[in-house]
């Protein structure tokens, strides 16, 4: 069974995964990052766990400016799925990786800080 494990091509999925940040003064907001980060993996269920490893091991604590302990954690993995091509070519000047559909463009603008004019 481990021959055939190793024997299964690679391919690169994308996930996108959810940080948010806390603090140690009281009245903080919380931060949020959403990150797309590519992923190699011989399946969809291995790059599940790798996206997840991968978020727990972003998560960092350190002192701002203020001396106020900031720590961003691992929100949640909110999707993993297989790159729309898997096929780089190093001579494309660009490539689609990942796409996602939504009907309310609204609720899209009025989280989206690039297109809300909303200040971080």
């Amino acid at each position: 069974m481990k021959t055939e494990s190793l024997n299964k091509k690679e391919s690169f999925y994308i996930a996108i995964i959810l940080y948010k940040s806390s603090s140690d003064k009281p009245d903080y907001q919380p931060l949020y990052q959403e990150s797309f980060v590519l992923i190699k993996a011989t399946s969809l269920e291995e790059a599940k766990v790798k996206a997840v490893n991968h978020g727990k091991n972003e998560s960092i604590s350190y002192t701002n400016e203020n001396g106020e302990t900031i720590t961003w954690s691992l929100q949640q993995v909110v999707d993993v799925n297989s790159v729309l091509y898997d096929d780089f070519d190093s001579s494309e000047d660009s490539i689609d990786l990942y796409a996602r559909h939504f009907r309310n463009y609204q609720a899209y603008q009025s989280f989206e800080p690039l297109l809300s004019n909303d200040e971080l």
